[in-house]
């Protein structure tokens, strides 16, 4: 068959090799001057710098974590992050040292008898928002210092009027250990994401063209490949007949800086509300020793509004627009060529080992 995939993100590469190994010629179309979406990768001072903001792979699955292992080595990165309440320094995931941060308790019972007390506040009480859902599984002092500002900021509305669904569980460790992820396996690949999607498109049935948007010959593109795989915004597909899903958008500063470290971390998240930026990435700190001992680069990231024309990053998953995707599905399930796919294809947030597997499921 001659395949064509729309976008050389992961979901993407994937879909490409899996079918390029299978015997079919696939053509990989890409609007934006590089491969590899959001995870792309690109190498400043020696430091593999996160263009669109920091990606740490982790996962459970074992074929997942053993089908990546083709194309990339990965190190033994472990995701640590900080967070700054107004120049105070607490540790995450909420764990053992959170708490003593917090409260100066010790031990796992203090901690613990610490944060029922604070969730009495909504005892007997059915969560309405995402505060009281957070109040109800953490308290209000955690809840007010480390997660108030920094979700109000991410999604662009008070947590009063984000449903409770978004916080169906927190992290809660009553032990000292700060890695964030409870998987298996984690790490980045070794010399950065852009140089394992390369790999993933190194194939002799699979042709890469970048600076190329599938909007400017639409029908010709429909009519001349036996399947589409469609990695974009699904209303977009269907020129928003149905009306506009909502997204929201990041905005990254950049800049080099004549130290050798920076922050001491790779990830340190600003939970206040005044502090602009949700965090700040020091880039060096995710491949050990590696790069210019002098320079460090670090990236704020600042989330934004989307409007059209605007690089969507997340899906807005509220009740008004999983109704809009439902009825979008049911045009994307009436398109005999057209396989939808991603985050932005089947509105979802994933994480990239979730996109592999959805990719990797699609393809059998």
């Amino acid at each position: 068959m001659k395949v064509l995939v729309v976008g050389a993100g992961l979901y993407g590469a994937v879909f490409a090799r899996e079918v390029a190994e299978r015997g079919n010629k696939v053509e990989v179309i890409e609007k934006r001057d590089h491969i590899a979406g959001n995870i792309y990768t690109k190498e400043v001072d020696g430091i593999q710098v996160h263009e669109y903001g920091a990606h740490i792979f982790h996962t459970s699955n074992k074929k997942v974590w053993d089908y990546v292992q083709q194309f990339a080595e990965f190190n033994r990165y472990t995701n640590s992050p900080v967070a700054n309440y107004k120049g105070q320094m607490y540790n995450l995931p909420f764990n053992m040292n959170t708490f003593y941060e917090m409260w100066s308790v010790r031990t796992p019972q203090e901690a613990l008898a610490k944060i029922n007390e604070q969730r009495q506040e909504m005892a007997g009480k059915e969560p309405q928002n995402l505060e009281e859902q957070a109040i109800s599984l953490i308290g209000r002092d955690i809840y007010e210092k480390l997660i108030k500002g920094y979700t109000e900021k991410q999604w662009g509305r008070p947590c009063t009027e984000l449903p409770a669904f978004i916080i169906k569980r927190l992290p809660v460790r009553l032990v000292y250990d700060n890695n964030y992820f409870n998987d298996d396996y984690q790490g980045i690949p070794i010399g950065g994401y852009t140089k394992m999607v390369e790999k993933m498109l190194d194939h002799p049935n699979i042709i890469v063209k970048l600076n190329t948007d599938f909007f400017d010959k639409k029908d010709e593109y429909l009519n001349n490949f036996d399947k589409v795989v469609y990695t974009g915004m699904i209303d977009q597909f269907f020129d928003y007949q149905l009306g506009e899903l909502e997204y929201r958008s990041l905005r990254f500063e950049t800049e080099e800086k004549n130290v050798g470290n920076y922050q001491g971390n790779a990830v340190i998240n600003y939970t206040d509300a005044e502090t602009p930026y949700t965090r700040v990435i020091e880039h060096k700190h995710f491949e050990f020793g590696k790069g210019n001992p002098d320079k460090t680069i670090i990236t704020r990231e600042y989330p934004a509004d989307w409007h059209c024309g605007d690089e969507p990053y997340y899906p807005v998953n509220n009740e008004r627009n999983n109704a809009l995707y439902a009825e979008y599905k049911k045009l994307a399930e009436k398109q005999d060529k057209v396989i939808f796919g991603g985050r932005l294809g089947q509105y979802k947030y994933y994480n990239m080992d979730q996109v592999i597997e959805a990719a990797l499921k699609k393809v059998k």
